[in-house]
């Protein structure tokens, strides 16, 4: 079938929508009419990183839509069950086994391998092979191809527009503060960048009731923002972040998120943490970061990298449907919709900070 995706030629340029072919579902897999899908950061980062050796590519991986066909062997769906698109796991191996999906031995095979090999690609162009299949999706398209393991079932009446990014943002900064972090009440929680991923990580915290949210961003409108869904205190980045943090804490976050990637960002949070504070990772591309052996051993703190916030999506992402149904997750505070075609411009709105979490409208 031919549908319609935003390509990247260029990794430098800007993302281009053009025509291309798309294979039917085999089996074991299903077609997926795109709604909407969220703009993320890991979109971007893998768009400059990939080199124009790698393009044309399909990328995207926020996809929430309506399944159009089922595959051979497919069971548990049907056509018309509305969905949300997440990161793809293999089911089999000793970490999926375990309820441990987001550290699958085969998660590069399955959500990137796309990206480098023409070998066997469901996108085509004049005939052409196209790269994709991007977290087992590639939904910056208007039909993409998944499977039942990152296909979550989600309620029709639950608006697809706002709930695209529980695949991966909103995933992963939830699932930071309730698979990973988890404060009890009254907690001090700190959360690095207030992007859409240290949003939700947020709301979760707020959720959870901590007594204290310090939210950091250099953007003054995100800080609003964050006031507004429950921190108690938002900073903006600098060399008195971390005694900012202890005054206003009395004596250090209990639990912290980071969502910069940034070492130095890394580093204030470590430092703003109290007795046996935790603190969770989450940013890509982050450099070399050198902590002494006292530093972390002093006090009893510790550091956590996570991907995906060690969510089990099938239970999950039901479990964030069900609270931005109930107004403990407010996604549309900080969800902005733009047409599919103006994709590069909610790239641009959400690079200068004017946009928290850009989704894309399909027709």
């Amino acid at each position: 079938m031919r549908v319609r995706a935003a390509l990247v030629r260029d990794a430098d340029g800007d993302f281009a929508v053009e025509e291309v072919e798309l294979r039917g579902p085999r089996a074991g897999e299903v077609l997926v009419k795109i709604v909407a899908a969220g703009v993320c950061h890991t979109d971007l980062a893998i768009k400059s990183s990939a080199g124009n050796s790698a393009t044309p590519v399909v990328l995207g991986h926020e996809g929430a839509g309506v399944v159009e066909e089922i595959g051979a062997g497919v069971t548990g769906m049907s056509v018309g069950d509305h969905v949300v698109l997440t990161f793809a796991s293999c089911g089999g191996c000793g970490f999926c086994v375990r309820g441990k999906p987001t550290y699958c031995v085969h998660f590069a095979a399955l959500n990137s391998g796309g990206l480098t090999t023409t070998a066997d690609t469901a996108h085509t162009q004049g005939g052409q092979p196209v790269r994709g299949a991007f977290f087992g999706q590639s939904s910056f398209a208007t039909h993409a191809i998944a499977t039942p393991a990152n296909a979550i079932l989600v309620p029709h009446d639950l608006d697809l527009t706002t709930i695209a990014p529980l695949g991966c943002a909103i995933q992963t900064g939830a699932g930071s503060m309730l698979n990973i972090l988890r404060p009890p009440a009254g907690s001090s929680v700190m959360i690095m960048g207030l992007g859409g991923v240290g949003m939700a990580g947020l709301m979760a915290a707020v959720a959870l009731g901590a007594k204290h949210v310090v939210a950091v961003d250099p953007v003054a409108s995100r800080r609003e923002v964050a006031q507004a869904l429950g921190a108690t205190c938002a900073l903006a980045p600098s060399d008195d972040l971390v005694a900012e943090v202890l005054d206003h804490t009395g004596g250090g976050a209990t639990h912290a998120l980071d969502t910069t990637g940034r070492g130095d960002a890394v580093g204030q949070a470590f430092g703003s943490l109290s007795r046996t504070g935790h603190l969770v990772l989450v940013g890509l591309g982050m450099p070399d970061l050198t902590l002494s052996g006292a530093a972390l051993m002093s006090g009893g703190r510790s550091i956590t990298g996570s991907i995906e916030g060690d969510a089990v999506p099938h239970e999950f992402i039901p479990l964030l449907a069900e609270m931005y149904r109930d107004g403990t997750l407010p996604l549309d505070r900080i969800v902005t919709n733009y047409a599919f075609d103006d994709i590069n411009q909610a790239i641009a709105d959400m690079r200068t900070g004017d946009v928290i979490k850009p989704v894309l409208v399909f027709d």
